[in-house]
């Protein structure tokens, strides 16, 4: 595939609202995770909430998709001129050959939620005023149709939800849309918000850690949930193509087929979606300067990431996971990484693994702890979600 340029892009996550709270964050190796304190939680867990979400007041022309989720999304969309530059595209191209998609695997239900806390207890009927907003909150689409109504966009639309990895394959359907000349550019992203069913649920699971996580330690016992909206516009090309701009490179995808939470023990679905970037972007391993990890901070995830990495690039790439910073943001996570993974790109970081102090002993993979300075020109980013769809992304310095 040619190469497709993030012209710009931006992030709000538990670090703050922006590129530059991102940026800083990482550098001062801060971490964004706290106790929990969420709704009516009582488990002993850290989340990664984002500051001012509940302030957030969308358009009155568009307050039927009143809900947490799509209030992050706009508190996302605010960020680092990215609506205006999506207005520059729309200008350039047309609202119809511009395109959006978005990945997200909790949507509105939080609106859901607590209407069931509302229900009538002896008719069993819910709020009326939720039941005729359900496909603007619950609904899946609801924040791929709210952005697109936002960004006063009509191309097509998709949303994408594979769990972990559906703010990933938005970026691999979008470069698939723009070569068959569905769209000129794309507004691709990802949004999940913090909802009851993903922190009693994972808890339920004892995947979730009660100290904010620590990905690939010898000593880790579950992860952090978080949540964040990120954005990215994708173009062929435009006045950043030749200084020093950021570029989708290549993509892969697979899907494990073997458990509907456990990756395969092997890691043959992660081989194979790293392969397929590597193919994808024309590219050997060997330039591969560093390996973003999906990094969760859980036992098995972490242990088979380790054995796939190490099958495809031995042990001299460095990798990290920045879920400690973030907490893993579910639908949202192939955005916030690619994100990241931009930034590193731009400002030469390699970011060591936060909150880890000794690495699992029986890891292969070159997994680094402290902040690295230097040149950095393609970064492979993983995402493996639930039923092992896997999507991996390689981004790079043009």
């Amino acid at each position: 595939m040619g190469p497709l340029f993030l012209t710009k892009f931006t992030a709000v996550t538990a670090l703050g609202h922006g590129l530059e709270a991102q940026y800083l964050a990482l550098c001062e190796r801060r971490s964004g995770l706290h106790p929990s304190n969420f709704e009516n939680i009582d488990f002993d867990m850290a989340i990664g909430r984002v500051k001012d979400v509940e302030t957030v007041t969308l358009p009155t022309d568009l307050e039927v998709f009143d809900c947490r989720n799509n209030q992050l999304a706009l508190l996302g969309l605010q960020q680092d001129g990215f609506q205006e530059a999506v207005m520059a595209a729309r200008a350039r191209y047309g609202p119809h050959r511009v395109a959006v998609l978005i990945g997200t695997s909790t949507s509105g239900i939080l609106e859901t939620e607590r209407a069931y806390r509302q229900q009538d207890l002896e008719t069993g009927a819910l709020p009326e005023n939720f039941c005729s907003r359900y496909r603007y909150t619950h609904n899946t689409f609801s924040v791929g149709h709210f952005v697109r109504s936002y960004l006063r966009l009509t191309g097509p639309a998709m949303v994408v939800s594979t769990a972990c990895s559906s703010s990933a394959k938005v970026f691999a359907s979008a470069s698939r849309w723009i070569t068959a000349g569905f769209c000129d550019a794309a507004v691709v992203g990802g949004v999940d918000s913090l909802c009851l069913t993903t922190l009693c649920g994972f808890s339920a699971l004892d995947l979730v850690s009660k100290e904010p996580c620590r990905p690939c330690a010898v000593d880790r016992d579950g992860l952090s949930i978080g949540e964040a909206a990120g954005f990215a516009l994708l173009e062929k090309e435009n006045e950043t193509s030749n200084q020093g701009g950021v570029a989708l490179l290549g993509y892969g995808e697979s899907c494990d087929a073997h458990h509907m939470s456990h990756p395969h023990p092997m890691g043959t679905g992660a081989i194979l979606a790293m392969q397929g970037a590597l193919r994808s972007a024309n590219l050997q391993a060997s330039v591969i300067d560093y390996i973003q990890l999906h990094g969760t901070a859980t036992k098995a995830n972490d242990r088979v990431e380790d054995k796939a990495v190490s099958e495809v690039f031995g042990s001299e790439v460095p990798c990290s996971s920045t879920k400690g910073w973030t907490g893993h943001t579910l639908g949202a996570a192939g955005a916030v990484g690619s994100i990241l993974a931009s930034l590193c790109l731009t400002h030469g970081l390699i970011p060591g693994t936060v909150n880890t102090h000794i690495v699992d002993p029986e890891f292969s993979s070159f997994v680094i702890l402290e902040n690295q300075r230097q040149q950095v020109r393609t970064i492979l980013s993983n995402f493996f979600g639930f039923g092992g769809n896997n999507c991996c992304l390689i981004f790079g310095s043009v």
